[in-house]
């Protein structure tokens, strides 16, 4: 599966669970290991749980592959590792906190695109 094929599913499995601030973060130029972040806020760990499954479920339907999931205990960040990309479903407080959007810009954030 291509990236961008395998981006429009996350974005719309993030979608589905109302995830809130979502953000992709092109990270083709900073890091060879992935190209690109997905980051998004949820309300709650249970929240965050449901959003790390939904994604996680609509890309193995689609034929894709998860490399892992990490944080799923908390769930104030469940990370889940699609090979390609990268999403962070954090909670605000803990989002706020780590800034990822900053720490792999390349570009100033006036001028980064939510998706």
């Amino acid at each position: 599966m291509d990236t961008p094929q395998l981006h429009q599913i996350v974005i719309s499995a993030l979608e589905d669970i109302k995830a809130r601030d979502i953000e992709t973060i092109d990270t083709s130029k900073v890091t060879a290991l992935f190209d690109a972040i997905v980051v998004a806020s949820a309300e709650s760990g249970r929240q965050t749980r449901a959003l790390a499954r939904n994604v996680v479920d609509k890309v193995k339907e689609a034929g894709g592959e998860v490399i892992s999931v990490e944080g799923e205990d908390s769930g104030e960040w469940v990370l889940v590792d699609l090979g390609s990309i990268v999403v962070h479903i954090m909670q605000p407080a803990v989002r706020a906190y780590y800034k990822l959007e900053e720490l792999w810009s390349t570009t100033p954030a006036s001028r980064r695109t939510a998706a």
